[in-house]
């Protein structure tokens, strides 16, 4: 009957999932050891390498749009992806360091599937944990060490269901 093939196809609908990336920027120079603002802390050569291995794995899955915390590191982290993908890296206030996490639950309801996020050490944990009160499941082990990559599912309808870690790309890697 047709009422259960439209039953059917609103489930399948439902079941499809969607990932969005929030990743760590990549190695930057020591805080401690940087004499300017810490919002213009550019990424270390070990940062770079990282940011470059992150952009041909992230490429791969077809990046939307890319959003950055104001913080050069940040941007920096996805300049290699932009040049690959043919993207503009846009700043995004609501993923900037010293930030409270629920304007980032309203950002992850509002971007496109595929969207890639670059964030902070505070934010990325604070909005994890938020998620997982809220329902969202972790299915790996949890990774906040810089250029780690959370990939979130969500449903067509935006229901966050769950998440997993991607570890940083470990140095002189080459395919992580």
């Amino acid at each position: 009957n047709s009422l259960g093939a439209t039953k059917h196809s609103c489930n399948q609908q439902e079941s499809v999932e969607m990932s969005i990336y929030v990743v760590r920027h990549a190695k930057a120079g020591e805080r401690r050891s940087w004499t300017g603002d810490d919002i213009e802390r550019p990424l270390s050569k070990a940062g770079w390498e990282q940011s470059h291995v992150l952009a041909k794995r992230l490429a791969k899955h077809e990046p939307s749009v890319l959003l950055s915390s104001p913080y050069v590191r940040c941007v920096q982290t996805l300049e290699p992806l932009a040049d690959l993908v043919g993207l503009d890296v846009t700043v995004e206030p609501r993923i900037c360091e010293y930030e409270p996490f629920e304007p980032v639950l309203e950002l992850l309801a509002e971007v496109p599937d595929h969207a890639v996020l670059c964030s902070h050490g505070d934010i990325i944990p604070a909005t994890i944990a938020a998620l997982e009160r809220r329902g969202m499941e972790i299915t790996s082990s949890a990774d906040w060490r810089k250029a780690s990559v959370w990939v979130i599912k969500r449903s067509k309808r935006g229901n966050i269901s769950k998440a997993k870690a991607w570890p940083p790309p470990q140095r002189g890697s080459k395919k992580h």
